[in-house]
């Protein structure tokens, strides 16, 4: 496993007790980072069927590989919150806890009587991440929300794709992602500002269309200051050029990027025509995007006269940015990714042997670590309830259906 020389106690969150109270990807995402780097994560998981990202994706031997990922090193507690000893349990752990991670339509947790306010009564330094699709205030507060909603109201949709195609959502949860690593980074800040100053919590509102937004910013900023309403590119920018994906002689693809006068001319002398980086077509940036079209032709016809493996290296040699674009297979053959051990091997109880991705970001003195996947459903029940001093009660509320 990944960390393994460093103690638990060493890692940069030990001590941090977090409540997952979320389903799906995004707050749990956030949860799951911050685990890895020390947090002790309990995710509360409705008695019956838990978290249904557990049924979700694709399977192995009946076990969803996704979820073993998304919930590494959480432990799980079953708890049905909309009954009086479920939530009774809920406000003694938020007592212990620091952060509370939830993603229920607004204004459910209040109508359980688990809102932030009734929570910050029990426990005043909690910090309470709420995700939802568009957030606490505005018209749409109170829908429901995913993920794909997010990535076409937010106008990703609308800019990604090929020019004469539709728009095109990606095949990949972006959004929940993006939304989760703001959702961490969010929880720190809220963390940070409670222990440096008077010890109070907040409470965090995050709707997932506002992360994309910061993604497509210069679009925006075209909008508003010039007019230019953005389109479909492809994998065109319409911002440098060239930046473009090139197909090889050998049908394998690259990507290459060379927005300044630099890099461009090194890529023409990589292709024997040093002469083209004083065309006045390709003389600036402005120049280049105006003929777009011709400088993506002539890089493109070069390239479709030899192999990929014979394109890199001809262009790192000259020092160009270029690379190649990889499929799923390349990712676990590449050498560069394994010398990163950009995936790590972990023992799962059921899988057996799994490659995960590894933890990002790396630190030098304190690196976060996977130390288990994905638990079973309430695997942690009896532990966290002996916790709490709550173990004798084990068969009663099993028999309420509470746990």
């Amino acid at each position: 496993m990944a960390g393994d020389a460093i103690d638990s106690e060493q890692l940069p969150l030990a001590g941090i007790r977090v409540l997952d109270l979320a389903t799906m990807m995004a707050a749990p995402a956030t949860a799951g980072y911050l685990a890895e780097f020390g947090a002790d994560v309990i995710k509360v998981e409705k008695p019956g069927g838990g978290d249904p990202q557990r049924h979700w994706g694709t399977r192995k031997d009946g076990e969803a590989l996704y979820w073993k990922s998304l919930s590494r090193n959480k432990r799980s507690l079953t708890l049905d919150l909309r009954l009086p000893e479920g939530a009774e349990i809920l406000k003694r752990l938020v007592a212990t806890a620091d952060v509370v991670i939830a993603n229920f339509r607004p204004g459910t947790l209040e109508k359980w009587k688990l809102g932030y306010d009734t929570l910050a009564l029990i426990n005043p330094g909690l910090v309470m991440l709420e995700v939802s699709g568009f957030g606490r205030q505005g018209a749409l507060a109170g829908r429901p929300g995913f993920g794909t909603l997010a990535e076409a109201r937010s106008g990703f949709a609308h800019l990604n794709g090929q020019a004469d195609g539709p728009p095109t959502l990606p095949n990949m949860g972006l959004g929940d992602q993006f939304s989760g690593v703001m959702g961490a980074y969010a929880v720190m800040l809220a963390l940070y500002h409670r222990d440096r100053t008077d010890g109070r919590g907040q409470r965090v509102d995050l709707s997932l269309c506002d992360p994309i937004l910061r993604l497509i910013e210069p679009s925006l900023l075209d909008w508003d200051q010039l007019g230019i309403a953005g389109s479909r590119t492809g994998s065109r920018s319409v911002h440098v050029a060239p930046r473009n994906v090139y197909r090889c002689g050998d049908g394998r693809w690259v990507a290459l990027s060379a927005s300044t006068p630099a890099t461009l001319r090194r890529v023409f002398v990589a292709m024997g025509q040093p002469a083209l980086a004083d065309d006045p077509r390709f003389c600036d940036n402005a120049a280049r995007l105006e003929n777009v079209d011709e400088l993506d032709r002539l890089i493109g016809e070069w390239m479709g006269t030899r192999s990929a493996s014979e394109v890199i290296d001809t262009m790192e040699k000259a020092e160009a940015a270029v690379g190649p674009v990889h499929d799923i297979p390349d990712i676990f053959a590449d050498e560069s990714l394994a010398d990163r051990a950009a995936l790590v091997t972990v023992t799962d109880p059921d899988l057996g042997s799994m490659r995960l991705v590894n933890v990002v970001p790396r630190l030098s003195r304190t690196p976060g670590r996977v130390l288990s996947t994905g638990p079973k459903l309430g695997e942690h029940t009896r532990e966290v309830l002996s916790e709490l001093g709550m173990l004798d009660r084990f068969e009663e509320l099993t028999a309420k259906n509470v746990i």
